[in-house]
């Protein structure tokens, strides 16, 4: 009687190709897994930016349209006299009482009519004020643009737009 003998296991060439294999596997799955680390904080900043705009735009909105606009902002200012040539703002935010006073601020780090906003260090908010009612379709003084611009440290700034009515 004859005794056949079988092989078990793995030849050195099976080795090799197997090693090889993994190894490609690995790496590619550890470089996507980097290349998404290294954005994660994307959402961070970008959330951040749009929660310090919403913070100024709803600031600013809630003032009325010119200083010759009456509370409650019935009746409308006349738009022959609406002052088109907004001048810059500046000084005490607690007495801003319209939405021109607000053109001009530069401020870094940001911050509101109660002070200084923490969790903001790095980050610098523009603020511009124009006349544009052409763009929205009504007289040049019937309405303004409110630009709110967010440079997050590091990054590109990104612009917020609204448009303000003379009502």
């Amino acid at each position: 009687m004859k005794l056949t003998r079988h092989q078990n296991g793995m030849t050195l060439v099976e080795m090799v190709i197997s090693i090889v294999l993994i190894s490609i596997a690995i790496t590619a799955v550890l470089s996507a897994f980097s290349t998404s680390m290294g954005r994660s904080s994307d959402p961070l900043w970008k959330n951040k930016s749009l929660k310090l705009a919403q913070l100024y735009l709803d600031e600013i909105l809630s003032k009325k349209f010119d200083a010759d606009t009456p509370l409650g902002g019935i009746p409308a200012v006349l738009p022959s006299s609406v002052n088109c040539d907004v001048p810059a703002g500046g000084g005490d935010r607690a007495l801003f009482d319209d939405v021109d006073d607000f053109n001009g601020i530069n401020d870094s780090p940001p911050q509101l009519v109660t002070g200084a906003l923490s969790d903001y260090s790095g980050y610098r908010v523009q603020v511009l004020v124009t006349c544009a009612g052409g763009e929205v379709g009504v007289a040049t003084n019937n309405a303004k643009r409110i630009t709110v611009t967010v440079t997050p440290p590091n990054q590109a700034s990104m612009p917020f737009s609204v448009y303000r009515g003379n009502f």
